[in-house]
């Protein structure tokens, strides 16, 4: 930890605070003003209680040596009792100084799509997809639909949202993989358990001044809507496909009567995903073959089994498994994401001090 990195830190914490109080500032500046502040000040005070904590240590193991043998005692029960606090501030203070994502903070598309399975995997995709909405109204987030291909049986082939919100990012990012269900079909009468699987991607959104995209590298192709059964959804060309040349990559959007809205939402979709693909591109330049244990973003890989029978949820990147699967897919994943936040957080720390 480089004492001169806290106090510049410290320093244009304090500069922030005066700037922010002077008279006549203009509201966009004091936003602006507020939200360095809002990231240096946990930093700061993760400092200051490293230091507090460091006097206190340093005077109990003073006491320890110089007063009668009662204090001595006591003080050296606080001592051992003060050294665990310092070393988890310590810690604290450490992960608060780790680079930051600069997506981290932002909210995120969110893309399920159907794996092996057939009819089963489009109902697991359907049941990963009320989990996270669930998961998103227990933080205060807002889960929009995207667009949607619904399986016959229930479920979906794809479901693409937008989930809005402060750092939804940061707590979605590890979701991205296999997802893996073992279960007993409804439809399975000889109470088989089938294995089968939905694949979930979660990008950060993308603004507009994030990605440059050019009118002439864009090919959009404007059809009929269809609905389930072949059936018109609309009477007008107002679906949209957008093909963005330079990388292939094709989103289709039908799911309003609007031409206009329909494009607007592709262009939200293409978006992220140039988005994604220059950060994977930036990752993968800065980091060489190094990649950390939990966020590898590969989606090819399987990263999490559901177990019905056995009510069980297991993360094969961090070995975590979890007796909690009924809690867990009705919402209730603080546990689980805390536990690959920290794996993460862990691991980007013996990555620091093994370059320093």
């Amino acid at each position: 930890m480089s004492d001169q990195r806290i106090a510049a830190i410290e320093a244009r914490r304090d500069e922030l605070g005066n700037a922010m109080a002077a008279p006549g500032l203009a509201p966009e500046r004091f936003v602006s003003l507020s939200r360095e502040y809002a990231e240096l000040e946990p930093v700061a005070a993760a400092a200051a209680d490293v230091r507090r904590l460091r006097a206190e240590a340093a005077s109990l193991t003073q006491m320890t040596r110089d007063a009668d043998d009662e204090l001595r005692a006591l003080a050296a029960e606080e001592l051992t009792e003060n050294q665990g606090r310092l070393a988890e501030a310590e810690r604290h203070l450490a992960i608060s100084l780790l680079p930051r994502d600069a997506a981290d903070e932002r909210s995120a598309i969110l893309e399920i799509r159907a794996g092996t399975g057939g009819d089963e995997a489009a109902l697991f995709a359907g049941d990963l997809f009320r989990m996270y909405q669930r998961y998103a109204d227990s933080r205060g987030w807002r889960v929009e639909l995207i667009s949607a291909s619904q399986a016959e049986l229930g479920g979906y082939k794809e479901v693409v949202a937008s989930v809005t919100g402060q750092g939804v990012f940061a707590r979605l990012k590890f979701e991205s993989g296999v997802h893996r269900v073992q279960r007993v079909p409804a439809t399975e009468s000889g109470g088989r358990i089938h294995t089968s699987a939905a694949t979930v991607a979660v990008l950060p959104e993308a603004e507009e001044v994030d990605v440059q995209i050019d009118d002439k590298d864009l090919r959009i192709d404007v059809f009929r809507s269809s609905g389930p059964g072949g059936q018109s959804v609309n009477t007008t060309d107002s679906a949209v496909r957008i093909t963005h040349l330079p990388t292939g990559l094709v989103v289709s959007q039908q799911d309003e009567k609007s031409q206009h809205k329909n494009k607007a939402k592709a262009m939200k979709v293409l978006r992220a995903r140039l988005y994604e693909l220059e950060r994977e591109r930036l990752a993968s330049a800065r980091a060489g073959a190094r990649k950390s244990m939990v966020g590898s973003g590969d989606r090819s890989e399987r990263i999490r089994t559901y177990n019905f029978p056995q009510g069980r949820v297991t993360d094969h990147r961090i070995n975590l498994t979890l007796h909690r699967l009924p809690e867990i897919i009705e919402g209730q994943m603080d546990e689980l994401l805390g536990a690959l936040i920290a794996e993460d957080e862990a691991a980007r720390l013996a990555n620091l001090d093994q370059d320093g």
